[in-house]
């Protein structure tokens, strides 16, 4: 059976007392905070927004390892996903293109490439280990979406598109034409499902597997401050670990 590239683990009560305290210190992010909102008013990217301690706890509420499968690390600063009614819109920063590509593809992406240099081009520069959702309040607009087996698609494609190079510059090669390649093939072979999550859930992601966010649907409903979702991602130290590691 192929891997999915994702799992749901919960309802369970130590992640519910997480996503309560964190959903509180978000709602206090969205109240203080001068970042913009994206997409013409109606995305929070929040990056590092979060103010969790490394060992993942946030005002005092441990940070739940003990009901996830995971070795407990040093944890960043959660991202504070926030996604408002009648998202996405089109706005400034993005071209016609990229903005259907947003409506109509859910933005799919692979997490840890960057747009590098005057062209844009996809360099990795931040080897997730792995990718935790964890939802901070009670909705199901806007999921996350998954193209389920996407990760090892994207594995032979980017180890075939860096093995020429040595390992330790695969953060400085351009993988723009095999990462796009790769993209098309998962969306031409890989079923695309949306996974909506309550607090007291999380929602754990392979590294490699291509996700994005649906777009709200008129019959979405949340509460007034939108749907929010904290995420983790620590990073790895090498890119070979990143695309060799199950």
């Amino acid at each position: 059976m192929v891997d999915p590239g994702w799992c749901r683990i919960g309802p369970d009560p130590a992640i519910a007392a997480w996503a309560g305290a964190a959903r509180q210190a978000a709602l206090d992010v969205l109240a203080t905070t001068t970042e913009p909102w994206r997409c013409g008013g109606t995305w929070f990217v929040g990056v590092d927004a979060l103010q969790n301690a490394p060992d993942g706890s946030i005002q005092g509420t441990t940070f739940p390892w003990s009901m996830l499968p995971l070795i407990p690390e040093p944890l960043h600063r959660a991202q504070l996903s926030v996604i408002r009614p009648g998202y996405p819109q089109p706005s400034p920063d993005e071209t016609p293109a990229a903005f259907a590509f947003r409506r109509d593809r859910d933005a799919a992406h692979l997490d840890g490439l960057l747009a590098v240099g005057r062209d844009k081009r996809r360099m990795v520069k931040e080897p997730h280990a792995w990718i935790l959702g964890l939802p901070l309040n009670e909705t199901s607009a806007a999921p996350l979406t998954v193209w389920e087996g996407s990760q090892e698609i994207l594995r032979a494609a980017l180890l075939k598109a860096l093995s020429p190079h040595p390992p330790e510059t695969w953060g400085e090669i351009d993988i723009t034409d095999a990462y796009q390649q790769a993209r098309r093939e998962v969306f031409a072979t890989c079923h695309r499902i949306e996974l909506p999550a309550k607090p007291g859930e999380a929602t754990l992601l392979h590294r490699l597997a291509i996700h994005g966010v649906a777009a709200w649907k008129p019959r979405d409903q949340a509460p007034p401050e939108g749907r929010m979702i904290a995420y983790l991602r620590p990073q790895l130290s090498t890119v070979e670990a990143w695309l060799t590691q199950p």
